[in-house]
């Protein structure tokens, strides 16, 4: 990301077209790439890596009832969005509703490991004191449903803040920058994801990487912060909560609204949902809009499927020992720093449709291989190439969609974006889940983790094979299909 020392200056169009001609302060750059380094801690940790082994794994409850709570928090998204959107453009002041959903998150999080802890028992992986339940044992949806409840909660406010933070990049940078912005920002995102774990990992295990247990004085200090003291997963979630608040501070306090709506029109609520079949309509007056729309659904349900079972892909597939994976992942995330990067540069450099056309076959590529991976070493050598490839979707898919609408309308269309994300996140950990389960008890566990993966790498193929169609645009140049 370059760096510029002169004031912002922004042209605003009689449309409302924001035209940056000079990039924001490096202040307020580093402040909004920032809230990615936060908002991924908060996804590696939860939606990664401890949740759903907790509930699958140490709790034995069902892939699918992991996958119903999934689907209900996209279900509300799919719900809101079209009111948030409508509100976002008519107000255009998005940085509030990045800071109040952060902050309802954060208090969700919280609320699951404090309902882990007293209404569920404590047992699973390094859990001090565990209650031996037998392997019979499984809790049950009622046990459960506190627990479910603030995910959802946590889940949704997460995802309700995307659209916000992604309509706020237009006012940052010149658009010849924003693949490289972009780009910034998803690998400043990995370094949270790396650094999140680094901090919250001793409380789950008591240690560290190459370091081995900690002190008692160490933990004792750890252990200040409320409802970790067990250790385990369910004492994770805490001061997850802590540090996604904590680094999204910064864009609180640093980040502004460019051009807020002068004029407080009123937000029609009862067109909000019609402004969504319209924007649809009108998408067809941008070329390739709509159809990158359609594309999204299909990528990021593959790519959400994987955020939520990959740890399990590697504990029950693979055959990493519990708590083992954790490390796996925090290593395999650092080639995706230098992939997000790289996939910035490549979006500027050849344009960021090829740029995400390049990311989504080598995502076919990388998941066949995963497939044929026969063990742990085999898996280490194809994660890593997927670490370095996993940013690329992140990197590239806001300039991809700035690069076929106007600006103003920048709102609307990334709460669609979102919006198509979620609705098929719905589908897609139910299609993972009901294939594990039906499958697992003919095949066997490796066997039926295998095949749901195969489904996910179809997934990529039909989004790479729909991408064909979508224009490719480049600042200040005609638009080539």
């Amino acid at each position: 990301m370059t760096t510029h020392t002169q004031q912002p200056s922004a042209h605003f169009t009689p449309s409302g077209e924001t035209v940056v001609r000079v990039a924001a302060p490096a202040r307020e750059r580093w402040s909004w790439a920032l809230y990615d380094f936060a908002n991924t801690i908060f996804s590696m940790n939860v939606l990664s890596l401890y949740f759903t082994v907790w509930i699958v794994s140490d709790l034995h409850a069902s892939n699918t009832l992991y996958a119903v709570a999934n689907a209900i928090a996209s279900a509300l998204i799919v719900l809101s969005l079209p009111v948030l959107g409508a509100i976002s453009d008519a107000r255009r002041r998005r940085k509030w509703w990045v800071v109040a959903f952060t902050v309802l998150s954060c208090i969700a999080c919280m609320a699951i490991g404090v309902f882990g802890q007293t209404t569920l028992p404590l047992t699973g992986e390094r859990v001090i004191g565990a209650v031996s339940l037998g392997a019979a044992w499984q809790a049950t949806t009622g046990q459960l449903f506190w627990v479910l409840a603030a995910f959802v909660v946590a889940n949704f406010a997460y995802q309700a803040g995307q659209p916000f933070y992604n309509a706020m990049l237009p006012e940052l940078v010149p658009a010849s920058e924003q693949g490289r912005m972009s780009g910034f920002g998803v690998a400043i995102g990995y370094v949270g994801s790396i650094l999140g774990v680094l901090l919250v990992l001793p409380y789950f295990t008591g240690g560290l990487p190459g370091l081995g247990a900690l002190s008692d004085s160490a933990m004792s200090l750890l252990h200040r912060v409320p409802f970790t003291a067990h250790g385990g997963r369910v004492s994770t979630f805490v001061p997850t909560a802590v540090l996604f608040l904590l680094f999204s501070l910064p864009l609180a306090i640093f980040c502004r609204d460019h051009d807020p709506a002068r004029i407080k029109e009123p937000v029609a609520w009862r067109q909000a949902f019609a402004d969504v079949r319209n924007t649809l309509a009108d998408a067809r007056r941008h070329p390739g809009a709509l159809r990158f729309i359609l594309t999204t659904f299909i990528y990021q349900d593959a790519v959400g499927t994987i955020v939520g079972f990959m740890t399990l892909y590697a504990v029950k597939a693979v055959g990493f020992s519990e708590g083992s994976e954790t490390t796996l992942f925090m290593v395999l995330t650092v080639p995706a720093i230098a992939g997000s990067f790289f996939y910035g540069w490549l979006a500027d450099r050849i344009g960021p449709k090829r740029a995400l056309s390049a990311t989504l076959g080598v995502w076919v590529l990388l998941l066949l291989a995963m497939i044929a991976a026969p063990g742990k070493s085999a898996f280490w050598f194809v994660g890593f190439a997927i670490g370095l490839n996993f940013g690329g979707v992140n990197a590239v898919e806001r300039p991809v969609l700035l690069s076929l609408i106007p600006d103003v309308e920048a709102g609307r269309y990334f709460s669609l974006l979102v919006l198509s994300a979620r609705a098929a996140a719905i589908a897609g950990p139910l299609v993972w889940s009901a294939t594990v389960d039906t499958l697992e008890g003919s095949l066997g566990t490796a066997i039926a983790y295998r095949v749901a993966v195969s489904t996910i790498a179809v997934m990529f193929a039909i989004a790479w094979w729909m991408l064909r169609g979508v224009p490719d645009r480049r600042p200040g140049s005609p638009a080539t299909v």
